[in-house]
C-alpha cells in the first residue's frame, strides 16, 4: 500500500509506463522502470536507453563477450528471475530461525556448525562428520548475522544468477562454503564456525571477475569486498578477540575468484565438459587439503 503523496510524485513511476509504479532505479540514469524496462546489469539493473548506450559504447572485445555470455547453451536464466537465490535464502533462513527458538537451537546448532575435530576422530573423541562442512553455511550466530548475509545473498545473486545460470551459481555457492570451512580447518583448527559468510564472499569475489571480464565497472565490489576483509581482522589487529571467522571469508573468497575465472574461461557450449571437469577438480583438491594438511600439522605439532 502506498500513501497518497508516493501515489502523485510522478517520479515514483516507470518512465516508459507511467501508470505502472516502481522502487526500482536505473543504476546508470536513476529513473525509476518497471519489471518490464529491467535489464539485468553485472551490478544492478539499466533502462532499456542505458542499455543502448552501453552497447553502442562496448569495444569487440566487450561485444564479443557478452554474446558468448548471453547463449541458451551457457543455462543463463532466460527470465531473469534469481530462483536458486531465494531458494538458498529461504531454506537457510528457515532452519537458521528454528535454530533460534529456546530449547531447540542448541540442538540443531550442535548438528550443523563446523569444526575440525569432526574431520579427524583420530584425533579427538568426536565422531567422523564431513558433512558439517557444508551445513555450517546454514546456521548463523544470531538474526544479525544471518540478516546480514542474507541481505547480501540477496544483493548479488540478483545479479550475478542471471548471467551465470542457476546451476553454476548453486555450484559457486556450493564450493565456496566448502572453501571457508577447509580454510578454517587448516588455518585455525581450533575454531568452531557457524554462517553462509565464505559463501557469501566467494560470490562476492566472482561477480569480481566475471563484471571484469564483461567490461562492467567494478570498483565498488572491490571496495565492499576490501571493507569486510578488514573488518574479520579488525579485533585481533587492536588487541581483542574476533567472534568473525576471518579464514572462511578468505577462502570463501580464493575459492569463488578460481571458480569465477573457470566460468569465463570456459563460457562457449563446447567447452561445457571442461568447465565440469574443472569444478569437480577443485572440489577434489578443497578435499584432499582438508584431509591432508591438518592432520600434517597435528601430527607435527604431537611429535615436536
Amino acid at each position: 500500500m502506498t500513501t497518497p503523496e508516493f501515489s502523485a510524485n510522478r517520479d515514483n513511476y516507470c518512465y516508459r509506463h507511467p501508470d505502472r509504479q516502481s522502487f526500482v532505479l536505473c543504476q546508470r540514469c536513476l529513473r525509476t522502470i518497471c519489471p518490464e524496462c529491467q535489464t539485468q546489469a553485472p551490478v544492478g539493473v539499466i533502462c532499456p536507453e542505458c542499455l543502448r548506450d552501453q552497447r553502442k559504447a562496448e569495444s569487440p572485445a566487450q561485444r564479443k563477450a557478452r554474446r558468448s555470455w548471453g547463449r541458451g547453451p551457457m543455462g543463463a536464466v532466460t527470465d531473469g528471475r534469481p530462483v536458486m537465490t531465494y531458494g538458498i535464502m529461504l531454506v537457510t533462513s528457515i532452519v537458521s530461525l528454528i535454530q533460534m527458538i529456546p530449547g531447540v537451537g542448541d540442538a540443531i546448532t550442535d548438528q550443523l556448525y563446523f569444526a575440525a575435530m569432526y574431520l579427524y576422530p583420530q584425533f579427538s573423541v568426536a565422531p567422523f562428520e564431513p558433512w558439517r562442512l557444508l551445513t555450517a553455511a546454514l546456521v548463523h550466530g544470531g538474526f544479525l548475522h544471518l540478516a546480514l548475509n542474507m541481505l547480501a545473498l540477496w544483493m548479488i545473486g540478483r545479479s550475478l544468477e542471471p548471467v551465470l545460470g542457476r546451476w553454476r551459481f548453486l555450484t559457486l555457492y556450493v564450493l565456496s562454503a566448502l572453501g571457508g570451512s577447509v580454510a578454517v580447518a587448516v588455518i585455525a583448527p581450533g575454531t568452531a564456525t557457524v554462517g553462509a559468510s565464505g559463501a557469501v564472499f566467494g560470490l562476492m569475489t566472482a561477480l569480481f571477475v566475471v563484471g571484469r571480464h564483461l567490461g562492467a565497472n567494478v570498483t565498488g565490489i572491490l571496495v565492499v569486498l576490501g571493507l569486510n576483509l578488514v573488518i574479520g581482522f579488525l579485533p585481533q589487529i587492536f588487541g581483542g578477540q574476533s567472534i568473525i571467522a576471518w579464514q572462511a571469508h578468505v577462502g570463501g573468497a580464493l575459492v569463488g575468484a578460481l571458480i569465477g575465472f573457470i566460468y569465463t574461461r570456459t563460457r562457449r557450449p563446447n567447452q561445457r565438459g571442461w568447465q565440469i571437469a574443472l569444478l569437480v577438480a577443485v572440489a577434489v583438491v578443497l578435499l584432499a587439503v582438508v584431509a591432508v594438511v591438518p592432520p600434517m600439522l597435528l601430527l607435527a605439532g604431537a611429535v615436536g
